[in-house]
Protein backbone atom coordinates (compact mmCIF):
# COMPACT_ATOMS: atom_id res chain seq x y z
CA UNK A 1 0.00 0.00 0.00
CA UNK A 2 2.82 2.36 0.92
CA UNK A 3 4.62 1.58 -2.34
CA UNK A 4 1.46 2.40 -4.30
CA UNK A 5 1.21 5.78 -2.57
CA UNK A 6 4.87 6.53 -3.33
CA UNK A 7 4.39 5.56 -6.98
CA UNK A 8 1.28 7.71 -7.18
CA UNK A 9 3.20 10.72 -5.84
CA UNK A 10 6.05 10.13 -8.30
CA UNK A 11 3.60 9.68 -11.15
CA UNK A 12 1.92 13.00 -10.33
CA UNK A 13 4.93 14.99 -9.07
CA UNK A 14 4.61 17.59 -11.84
CA UNK A 15 0.93 18.05 -10.98
CA UNK A 16 1.71 18.73 -7.32
CA UNK A 17 4.51 21.14 -8.21
CA UNK A 18 2.27 22.95 -10.68
CA UNK A 19 -0.48 23.30 -8.08
CA UNK A 20 2.01 24.73 -5.56
CA UNK A 21 3.50 27.15 -8.10
CA UNK A 22 0.07 28.26 -9.32
CA UNK A 23 -1.14 28.94 -5.77
CA UNK A 24 2.12 30.75 -4.98
CA UNK A 25 2.18 33.18 -7.88
CA UNK A 26 -1.57 33.84 -7.78
CA UNK A 27 -1.33 34.73 -4.07
CA UNK A 28 1.72 36.89 -4.74
CA UNK A 29 -0.01 38.78 -7.54
CA UNK A 30 -3.13 39.17 -5.37
CA UNK A 31 -0.96 40.65 -2.62
CA UNK A 32 0.57 43.06 -5.14
CA UNK A 33 -2.88 44.22 -6.27
CA UNK A 34 -4.10 44.63 -2.67
CA UNK A 35 -1.02 46.68 -1.75
CA UNK A 36 -1.62 48.99 -4.68
CA UNK A 37 -5.27 49.46 -3.72
CA UNK A 38 -4.38 50.11 -0.08
CA UNK A 39 -1.53 52.47 -1.09
CA UNK A 40 -3.90 54.43 -3.33
CA UNK A 41 -6.46 54.65 -0.51
CA UNK A 42 -3.88 55.90 2.01
CA UNK A 43 -2.46 58.29 -0.56
CA UNK A 44 -5.93 59.80 -1.06
CA UNK A 45 -6.46 59.98 2.71
CA UNK A 46 -3.09 61.68 3.28
CA UNK A 47 -4.65 64.99 2.27
CA UNK A 48 -7.22 64.59 5.06
CA UNK A 49 -5.11 62.79 7.67
CA UNK A 50 -1.61 64.35 7.89
CA UNK A 51 -0.04 61.38 9.71
CA UNK A 52 -0.18 59.31 6.51
CA UNK A 53 2.22 61.78 4.88
CA UNK A 54 4.94 60.87 7.41
CA UNK A 55 4.43 57.08 7.25
CA UNK A 56 3.99 56.21 3.56
CA UNK A 57 3.17 52.61 2.67
CA UNK A 58 4.95 50.74 -0.12
CA UNK A 59 2.95 50.75 -3.36
CA UNK A 60 4.00 47.14 -4.02
CA UNK A 61 6.65 44.57 -3.24
CA UNK A 62 9.56 45.43 -5.52
CA UNK A 63 10.54 41.80 -6.10
CA UNK A 64 7.01 40.39 -6.21
CA UNK A 65 6.32 40.66 -9.93
CA UNK A 66 9.71 39.26 -10.85
CA UNK A 67 9.36 36.25 -8.54
CA UNK A 68 5.81 35.57 -9.77
CA UNK A 69 7.09 35.71 -13.36
CA UNK A 70 9.79 33.12 -12.59
CA UNK A 71 7.21 30.93 -10.84
CA UNK A 72 4.92 31.21 -13.86
CA UNK A 73 7.71 30.12 -16.25
CA UNK A 74 8.45 27.06 -14.09
CA UNK A 75 4.69 26.37 -13.87
CA UNK A 76 4.32 26.42 -17.68
CA UNK A 77 7.21 24.04 -18.37
CA UNK A 78 6.30 21.62 -15.59
CA UNK A 79 2.72 21.75 -16.87
CA UNK A 80 4.00 20.73 -20.31
CA UNK A 81 5.69 17.67 -18.79
CA UNK A 82 2.49 16.72 -16.95
CA UNK A 83 0.54 17.12 -20.19
CA UNK A 84 2.98 14.67 -21.78
CA UNK A 85 2.21 12.23 -18.96
CA UNK A 86 -1.52 12.57 -19.69
CA UNK A 87 -0.89 12.32 -23.46
CA UNK A 88 -2.72 15.65 -23.64
CA UNK A 89 -0.48 17.55 -26.07
CA UNK A 90 -2.33 18.61 -29.21
CA UNK A 91 -1.89 16.24 -32.14
CA UNK A 92 -3.41 15.90 -35.59
CA UNK A 93 -4.25 12.19 -35.83
CA UNK A 94 -7.34 12.02 -38.06
CA UNK A 95 -5.20 11.15 -41.12
CA UNK A 96 -4.10 7.90 -39.43
CA UNK A 97 -7.69 6.61 -39.38
CA UNK A 98 -7.55 5.77 -43.09
CA UNK A 99 -4.69 3.35 -42.39
CA UNK A 100 -4.72 0.09 -40.41
CA UNK A 101 -4.21 0.51 -36.66
CA UNK A 102 -0.66 -0.89 -36.84
CA UNK A 103 0.35 1.78 -39.37
CA UNK A 104 -1.22 4.55 -37.27
CA UNK A 105 0.57 3.34 -34.15
CA UNK A 106 3.84 3.16 -36.09
CA UNK A 107 3.52 6.79 -37.19
CA UNK A 108 2.64 7.81 -33.62
CA UNK A 109 5.78 6.08 -32.34
CA UNK A 110 7.83 7.78 -35.04
CA UNK A 111 6.45 11.20 -34.10
CA UNK A 112 7.24 10.48 -30.43
CA UNK A 113 10.82 9.53 -31.35
CA UNK A 114 11.18 12.83 -33.23
CA UNK A 115 9.73 14.61 -30.21
CA UNK A 116 12.24 12.91 -27.88
CA UNK A 117 15.04 13.85 -30.31
CA UNK A 118 13.91 17.49 -30.18
CA UNK A 119 13.86 17.31 -26.36
CA UNK A 120 17.42 15.96 -26.31
CA UNK A 121 18.58 18.84 -28.52
CA UNK A 122 16.86 21.32 -26.18
CA UNK A 123 18.51 19.71 -23.13
CA UNK A 124 21.94 19.89 -24.77
CA UNK A 125 21.66 23.56 -25.73
CA UNK A 126 19.98 24.62 -22.49
CA UNK A 127 22.82 23.02 -20.48
CA UNK A 128 25.27 24.99 -22.66
CA UNK A 129 23.36 28.21 -21.95
CA UNK A 130 23.38 27.47 -18.20
CA UNK A 131 27.13 26.82 -18.25
CA UNK A 132 27.69 30.14 -20.01
CA UNK A 133 25.33 31.75 -17.51
CA UNK A 134 27.58 30.69 -14.64
CA UNK A 135 30.72 31.73 -16.51
CA UNK A 136 29.32 35.13 -17.53
CA UNK A 137 26.83 35.87 -14.77
CA UNK A 138 23.63 37.72 -15.56
CA UNK A 139 21.57 38.91 -12.60
CA UNK A 140 17.83 39.52 -12.35
CA UNK A 141 16.98 43.23 -11.83
CA UNK A 142 15.26 43.17 -8.42
CA UNK A 143 16.01 39.82 -6.77
CA UNK A 144 19.63 39.91 -7.96
CA UNK A 145 19.52 36.17 -8.67
CA UNK A 146 21.90 34.54 -11.11
CA UNK A 147 19.63 33.84 -14.09
CA UNK A 148 21.35 30.52 -14.77
CA UNK A 149 19.48 29.08 -11.76
CA UNK A 150 16.15 30.14 -13.29
CA UNK A 151 17.15 28.51 -16.61
CA UNK A 152 17.53 25.13 -14.89
CA UNK A 153 13.85 24.53 -15.67
CA UNK A 154 14.71 23.93 -19.34
CA UNK A 155 16.86 20.78 -18.99
CA UNK A 156 14.65 19.56 -16.13
CA UNK A 157 11.41 19.99 -18.10
CA UNK A 158 12.63 18.53 -21.39
CA UNK A 159 14.24 15.56 -19.63
CA UNK A 160 11.07 14.85 -17.66
CA UNK A 161 9.01 15.26 -20.84
CA UNK A 162 11.10 12.62 -22.62
CA UNK A 163 10.69 10.25 -19.67
CA UNK A 164 6.92 10.80 -19.68
CA UNK A 165 6.68 10.17 -23.44
CA UNK A 166 8.51 6.85 -23.00
CA UNK A 167 6.29 6.01 -20.01
CA UNK A 168 3.08 6.68 -21.97
CA UNK A 169 4.25 4.54 -24.91
CA UNK A 170 5.14 1.65 -22.57
CA UNK A 171 1.70 1.93 -20.97
CA UNK A 172 -0.09 2.00 -24.33
CA UNK A 173 1.81 -0.56 -26.38
CA UNK A 174 3.42 -2.93 -23.86
CA UNK A 175 1.22 -2.88 -20.75
CA UNK A 176 -1.92 -2.27 -22.87
CA UNK A 177 -3.20 0.39 -20.46
CA UNK A 178 -5.74 2.70 -22.06
CA UNK A 179 -4.79 6.37 -21.63
CA UNK A 180 -7.92 8.35 -20.80
CA UNK A 181 -8.71 11.35 -22.96
CA UNK A 182 -8.46 14.40 -20.68
CA UNK A 183 -10.77 16.37 -22.97
CA UNK A 184 -13.67 14.01 -22.34
CA UNK A 185 -15.96 15.25 -19.58
CA UNK A 186 -18.58 12.98 -18.06
CA UNK A 187 -21.72 15.10 -18.26
CA UNK A 188 -24.07 12.17 -17.72
CA UNK A 189 -26.46 10.68 -20.27
CA UNK A 190 -30.19 11.40 -20.14
CA UNK A 191 -32.80 9.58 -22.14
CA UNK A 192 -36.06 11.24 -23.26
CA UNK A 193 -38.15 9.75 -20.46
CA UNK A 194 -35.82 10.78 -17.65
CA UNK A 195 -35.48 14.22 -19.26
CA UNK A 196 -39.24 14.67 -19.18
CA UNK A 197 -39.35 13.56 -15.54
CA UNK A 198 -36.43 15.83 -14.66
CA UNK A 199 -34.32 12.90 -13.50
CA UNK A 200 -30.80 11.82 -14.43
CA UNK A 201 -30.19 8.19 -15.33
Amino acid sequence: MRNKNVLKIIDNVESYLCQALLAFFVCLLFLQIMLRLVFELFHNLSGLIPIFEYYPLPASISWGEELSRFAFVWFVFLGATYAARLAAHNRVVFQFKIFPEVVGNGFMLLSDLIWIGFNCVMVYFSVSVIQEGFEFKEYSPTLNWVMAYVFFIFPIAFTLMSIRIIQVNIMKYILKIEIEDVDKIDTGVMDEKSFENGEKT
